[in-house]
């Protein structure tokens, strides 16, 4: 049967670009993936993009592209990336231009459109999925609202001879998917193979957690070579099956106990896999090694697709004020102690109206309070953290210089004072009728 090989990029906008490019150069790639975009990188993305027309895509777009794209054109390697963010079209002029720049064949570069759906959700009666309210309830706080696409313009583009195909918002084994149905002609009722599809989009989406990175767990789970991580690639054939793999010599592993993590990697329920073109079911799946860091994908399945859309909403959430400061050598822990609680009283003083507080006492119990476990002595070195979220900028930034000021006015031995205030910005979903959304894609004009 005919397969193509379909490699994953990036898995975080802040991913490593060499795999990538390791991937392009010697993986014997059809098509190289780039999944870039967390829940609340949008409505970030959605800010830069009110200052300026042109930015709103991923930081790192330049970066990424420049290093792969001489590789991917000279090997017919076609790229998939969400790194279009708030402004696909933009992120796909800067490709077009980084294309010139380097002087070689000019792809056929297409950006879909589609998911931000602000318009359509702002003021309505949708409820809130994670907790009470509703969107109308949000707003003039709200500033995005994107929903996740499937795979039907990335195959639309594709077929109509797109090289480079950049989206915003779309679910992340979409990515992964669009390429199979293109290349496969799979029916989009084809709830088998869309499903078997997606549970490989999902393997993939990862890069390095399939490869062994957050995985490892020294002598528990140990891992060769993870400073030389390799990212994974998946030989897929039109029946939906595939072997998984990486490139010769790359670090990490490909292995049963690597895919069956990732497999399990944020899925609520594995049998009901949600996604906007179908509902996979990954309940039973199985791993088979069938070489060196080679492992058969089998037992994927899916049913027929919801009739709503997952949005995540941006909004503003008001501002957090953080500052901190070391202390270090006998009676550390106590001297930060007594740093957080003159800091807590000196914000009652002056009045500053902080509906959340924290004071963490880092090395100490940040992540774990309570009582140091039986026979461990109490740390040297910790770093006091207090961090409280209020109403506004100047606000946050008065927390931030009481820590500061906790140099001279508090306890001794402290040092290495910081502190910043900045904007939250949260999510919330929300479940939007499909029918209220319509995708798009358009070539960027050579």
């Amino acid at each position: 049967m005919r397969s193509i090989r379909i490699g994953a990029g990036s898995g975080f906008s802040g991913d490593r670009i060499e795999p990538a490019v390791e991937l392009a150069e010697r993986g014997g790639l059809d098509y190289l993936v780039f999944e870039c975009l967390a829940e609340r990188t949008i409505a970030l993305a959605q800010q830069a993009r009110l200052k300026d027309p042109e930015a709103g895509y991923d930081p790192w777009l330049e970066d990424r592209i420049s290093a792969v794209l001489p590789a991917c054109l000279a090997r017919g390697i076609r790229i998939v990336t969400n790194m279009g963010a708030a402004n696909p079209a933009a992120a796909a002029r800067r490709i077009a231009a980084i294309a010139r720049q380097q002087g070689g064949r000019m792809p056929r570069i297409a950006h879909v459109e589609g998911d931000d759906v602000l318009d359509a959700v702002r003021g309505t009666d949708l409820p809130l999925l994670e907790r009470p309210g509703t969107a109308a309830q949000i707003g003039n706080a709200m500033i995005s609202a994107n929903a996740y696409l499937g795979v039907e313009a990335i195959v639309a583009a594709l077929s109509a001879g797109a090289e480079i195909v950049v989206t915003g918002r779309v679910a992340d084994p979409a990515l992964f998917l669009a390429p199979m149905v293109h290349e496969f002609g799979w029916s989009m009722q084809d709830w088998h193979r869309l499903g078997q599809g997606t549970v490989l989009g999902h393997l993939l989406e990862c890069t390095g957690q399939l490869t062994g990175g957050y995985f490892a767990d020294p002598g528990v789970k140990d891992v060769a070579d993870l400073a030389r991580l390799g990212f994974p690639f998946a030989d897929v054939t039109e029946d939906g099956s595939a072997v998984l793999g990486k490139v010769e010599g790359s670090g990490g592993e490909i292995s049963p106990r690597t895919c069956t993590e990732q497999l399990l990697y944020e899925v609520h329920d594995p049998a009901a896999y949600f996604q906007p073109d179908v509902v996979a079911d990954f309940s039973g799946v199985r791993f088979r090694v069938v070489g060196p860091d080679r492992v058969a994908v089998e037992g994927g399945t899916g049913r027929a697709r919801p009739e709503t859309l997952k949005v995540t909403i941006g909004y503003r959430d008001g501002f957090i004020g953080e500052g901190q400061i070391s202390y270090c050598g006998t009676g550390a822990v106590a001297r930060a102690r007594l740093a957080t609680e003159i800091v807590q009283e000196r914000l009652r003083l002056i009045g500053v109206p902080v509906s959340e507080l924290r004071c963490d006492i880092i090395g100490l119990d940040s992540l774990l309070r309570g009582p140091l476990p039986q026979g461990r002595d109490e740390p040297l070195d910790v770093r006091a953290r207090i961090a409280g979220r209020v109403e506004t900028l100047a606000e946050a930034r008065r927390i931030g210089r009481e820590v500061e000021a906790i140099w001279l006015n508090g306890p001794a031995g402290g040092g290495g004072a910081t502190w910043q205030a900045r904007e939250v910005i949260a999510a919330a979903s929300v479940l939007l009728p499909r029918t209220q959304v319509t995708t798009r894609f358009a070539f960027v004009e050579s």
